[in-house]
């Protein structure tokens, strides 16, 4: 089983990458909020899928990142490709945030999954999940705030990465700064 691999990336299409590692490239799939810049060397922590027909790689920034992916897929009817694509929509913080609450509703509006699946996650998850502390405090407030001004979540997510800690209206306007500025 492969655990992690280190190599130099090449985005192939959002979500998938190809992972060069001395030569030998490793198709992989990626959550979208992955910012992975051509060229670059990454190191991704993988999560192997063994099939009858095909071995699929899915790549992670971060064993935290990998381990609430397992745990998405530990909810009956909830497999790799649908864990991804949750996992895809919002930052972690919030989905965390939305199932610890028990807010299925919010999951199915937000994250585009249907009503059943939403109540299933909550209820096989919710005392399983706690948000992580590292985020900035009223994070899912300003990434919320962010996207009913039009921002995607992916620019949402980027631009909450460099917000300093502070109260929501600093952080949001800090946010806003950011996403204003010409990358």
């Amino acid at each position: 089983m492969i655990g992690k691999l280190t190599g130099v990336i090449e985005p192939l299409s959002p979500g998938e990458a190809l992972l060069d590692v001395g030569g030998v490239g490793y198709e992989v799939r990626v959550p979208l909020y992955l910012s992975l810049e051509p060229g670059a060397r990454t190191t991704l922590f993988i999560y192997t899928v063994v099939r009858d027909d095909a071995i699929d790689l899915y790549g992670f920034a971060s064993r935290a990142d990998m381990a609430f992916f397992k745990q998405l897929m530990t909810v009956s009817s909830i497999g790799p490709k649908t864990a991804l694509s949750i996992m895809s929509v919002s930052d972690i913080v919030t989905l965390k945030r939305h199932i610890a609450a028990g807010d299925a509703t919010a999951l199915t509006k937000i994250f585009g999954i249907g009503k059943k699946s939403a109540e299933r996650i909550v209820v096989e998850l919710k005392d399983k999940v706690a948000p992580d502390a590292g985020v900035a405090a009223g994070g899912s407030d300003i990434i919320d705030a962010l996207l009913s001004l039009g921002y995607s979540a992916e620019e949402a997510r980027r631009a909450l990465k460099h917000v300093p800690m502070g109260e929501t209206r600093e952080q949001l306007q800090a946010a806003l700064k950011y996403l204003g500025t010409p990358s």
